[in-house]
């Protein structure tokens, strides 16, 4: 299964510990496509139909359901835990996104 950043794939995130984002869900791939050419791991931000506005969450709509991509959960997941791939983030959803990691992660 070619990996392909901004992707959106079906992940089983258990086992987790504490307040970590748990049980299969879709996730967006964030790990450049370089990377995820080579390593068996992959860098991945959960997806959840909680809506609360956090300055860390991206609204997206995704197979017919609204959610939000946690920016504030990413995680290097194997490659083994992906179980499906789904379609891909729009343009501007990846520019959002984009916008949001840099606000949170570079100062």
């Amino acid at each position: 299964m070619e990996l392909k950043q901004y992707s959106i794939v079906l992940v089983n995130l258990d086992p987790t510990v504490g307040s970590e984002i748990k049980k299969t869900r879709p996730c967006v791939i964030l790990s450049p496509n370089e990377m995820n050419k080579f390593l068996k791991t992959i860098v991945v931000a959960p997806m959840t139909t909680n809506l609360k506005k956090y300055p860390t969450r991206i609204v997206v709509k995704h197979n017919g359901k609204t959610g939000m991509i946690a920016i504030d959960q990413i995680r290097t997941i194997d490659r083994t835990r992906i179980l499906k791939r789904f379609d891909s983030l729009t343009k501007s959803e990846i520019a959002h996104c984009k916008s949001i990691m840099k606000e949170t992660f570079v100062d």
